[in-house]
């Protein structure tokens, strides 16, 4: 058996917190881990945390901050889900499903009807077979110093109860980006 695999079924877990270190742990320390530097966005620190660990080393991560977003004409609250990672010699192995439904299991008790992500064009397959949805219409994020952008990543969204539907118009989450 490999040495990055599982002996056992991997279990998510509820982080007492997340830091840069741990970061470095799942993805190394290079200078654009996420893929999203040119970007050129502010991002917010999610408040919420999941991983997965295999001995003492944390392989896989998944973050929840919410956020107050106007879709139309109303204003309502999403759970963005970022910082999702899984270490490159694990990856494969579902990680990042068993990651990611831990973190909706607790998204689910946060009140909003929607989680929210933004992520690179060819991670929208990897996100699509999750069920999550991409949006076609422009998001707008705020940034610092009242600037107001487009989102240049793709904006995916997923049901967080049975009978939640995503309003149709535009989309402003009015904060920072997670």
């Amino acid at each position: 058996m490999p040495e990055n695999r599982f002996p056992a079924a991997p279990t998510a877990i509820r982080l007492p917190g997340y830091t840069k270190a741990d970061q470095d742990e799942i993805l190394g320390t290079g200078d654009d881990p996420f893929g999203v530097d040119e970007a050129g966005l502010t991002w917010l620190p999610k408040e919420e945390h999941f991983g997965i660990r295999h001995g003492d080393r944390l392989v896989a991560h998944a973050g929840l901050l919410r956020l107050p977003i106007a879709i139309g004409n109303a204003e309502t609250e999403v759970v963005g889900v970022g910082g999702v990672a899984v270490a490159p010699d694990v990856r494969g192995q579902g990680l990042a499903r068993l990651v990611i439904t831990a973190a909706l299991g607790h998204a689910r008790t946060m009140g909003p009807q929607h989680a929210l992500l933004f992520c690179r064009p060819p991670l929208v397959p990897l996100y699509q077979r999750l069920g999550w949805h991409p949006l076609d219409t422009d998001v707008l994020v705020e940034q610092p110093e009242s600037r107001v952008v487009a989102m240049p990543l793709r904006t995916m969204v997923t049901p967080l109860h049975d009978n939640a539907r995503w309003p149709s118009g535009p989309v402003r989450l009015l904060s920072l980006p997670m």
